[in-house]
């Protein structure tokens, strides 16, 4: 930590920005192929059902490595994985985008999943080494970073549009690679040599189970929809993945070097606050997602005016992480933002659950969009600043990977919970107005439901920052933990 509380402010501050593209390209590589998907049914010969996957192959293989993601930063040092992350990224991009099969389509898809699931929480670690040391600092840098995911999704929309449009399917991969490039070249630079905080063997089994118990839960969910939540197929890669993740839970009980020590949910508000970014995510991305469907399938936006109409709404989630919610977090304390935050959130889905087959943009979506859009920017930055700082500095890769984890499970789980009760409400019936519109409005309303449950829990297991002996470090931000022990 001393070598990156040494380096020069405009050093971090540079580090912070290529931290910020790291989760930026994370989240663009989520929503940039929606555009292309349809000419690359036609030149790669996807099914239908495949089609789906190059999405899902990302999805399944981000979430179910993060854990051990976390871990090796935690072993190996937090630059070197980010590193390595880039460097996978690069390589999936250049599969992907020079498949000519979907095997090997989604073999790509895959590789870049793992590179993201390195990226993640190892840019989060280097964040804390870079800031944790300053508690209105670690605020600010978290806003800043918090603000690339949304910028992110929009930019994907833009940028797969544009690209598909104008270039060709093949770019909206390879535009990975001159970012990577740039990132390798500048990781070494910018960021802190230290961070190598365990010491011991990787814990093989566990990362394997948990791994693949992980990936089996998160293939289930997004599969759902496909073949039916009734169907014996979803139940039985379900409880496969659940078993998985039970036999994780006795390996990392009965070992002495387990991959997630499982005393660090003793740490004062981290189950909590992972919990409150497991609901976020459960609510804004089937928010997000279904808002881009409404205003394509019912308003007839083409893609490209369709990312643009989700502008102001990521306008104002940037300036609400980086100048509103650090002042309100100073000011009210996280857990009464987190717990405002969703319930805003939750009210900005009620008012879009009540858009109009022969809606507009300015009534029917703008208002309500903003709404949720100041929810979900007051709610974030607190939520996570309160899980990757609950634990002692030494497993910041461990809380990284748990807190993104969190959210990559509750964005699966809401999405496909959303699609299956939009798809009951008729959103499955393409060129039927009305029906789709009560689709799209089901799953507004659900997903206004599961923010608002998000904001129950948070008020009933997040605990107040009380006055502590090394308190005068905190600032009101979050509790200091007890003597880092691994009790």
């Amino acid at each position: 930590m001393s070598t990156a509380q040494a380096a020069s402010p405009s050093r971090r501050w540079w580090a912070l920005a290529l931290i910020a593209t790291a989760q930026f390209m994370v989240i663009m590589d989520t929503s940039i192929i929606g555009v292309a998907l349809p000419r690359m049914q036609e030149d790669l010969g996807f099914s239908q059902e495949d089609l789906s996957w190059v999405f899902n192959a990302y999805v399944v293989a981000f979430g179910g490595l993060l854990l051990l993601g976390g871990r090796l930063s935690d072993l190996f040092g937090a630059r070197r994985t980010f590193s390595a992350g880039w460097l996978i990224l690069l390589i999936g991009s250049v599969v992907a985008g020079a498949a000519g099969t979907v095997a090997v389509e989604l073999t790509g898809r895959a590789v870049q999943g793992v590179g993201a699931a390195l990226i993640a929480p190892s840019a989060l670690t280097l964040l804390m080494m870079l800031f944790g040391h300053d508690p209105k600092e670690l605020t600010k840098a978290l806003a800043l970073y918090g603000a690339a995911a949304p910028a992110g999704g929009t930019a994907g929309v833009f940028l797969g549009g544009l690209i598909t449009e104008y270039i060709s399917w093949p770019w909206v991969f390879y535009i990975n690679i001159p970012i990577a490039l740039i990132a390798l070249i500048a990781t070494p630079a910018l960021m802190p040599a230290g961070g190598v905080g365990a010491r011991g063997s990787i814990d093989v089994l566990g990362a394997l189970t948990v791994t693949l118990g992980l990936g089996a839960v998160v293939y289930a969910i997004v599969r759902a929809p496909e073949v039916g939540w009734q169907s014996n197929e979803t139940w039985g890669v379900l409880a496969g993945g659940v078993v998985l993740l039970a036999v994780f839970l006795a390996i990392q009980a009965a070992r002495r070097e387990p991959l997630m020590r499982l005393s660090i949910f003793r740490a004062p508000n981290l189950g909590a606050a992972n919990l409150a970014q497991l609901m976020l995510g459960g609510a804004w991305i089937p928010m997000w997602f279904f808002l881009n469907l409404y205003l394509q399938q019912v308003l007839g936006y083409s893609a490209f005016p369709s990312g643009a109409a989700l502008l102001p709404m990521t306008i104002l989630i940037m300036i609400g992480m980086i100048a509103l919610a650090p002042r309100a977090i100073n000011r009210f304390g996280p857990k009464a933002m987190i717990v405002t935050g969703l319930l805003i959130l939750a009210v900005g889905m009620g008012w879009l659950s009540l858009i109009r087959p022969d809606g507009t943009f300015w009534v029917d979506v703008l208002p309500a969009s903003l709404v949720a859009a100041l929810g979900m920017s007051l709610a974030f930055i607190p939520s996570l600043g309160t899980a990757i700082s609950a634990a002692p500095p030494q497993e910041g890769g461990l809380t990284s990977g748990i807190v993104n984890t969190s959210y990559q499970v509750g964005s699966a789980l809401g999405l496909a919970a959303m699609t299956a009760v939009a798809a009951s409400y008729g959103a499955d019936q393409l060129g039927n107005v009305p029906a789709l519109t009560d689709g799209f409005s089901a799953a507004f309303l659900g997903a206004g439901l599961i923010a608002l449950a998000g904001a129950i829990l948070a008020a009933l297991t997040l605990r107040p920052p009380r006055p502590a002996p090394r308190a005068a470090t905190t600032d009101g931000w979050i509790e200091e933990p007890k003597p880092a022990s691994g009790h």
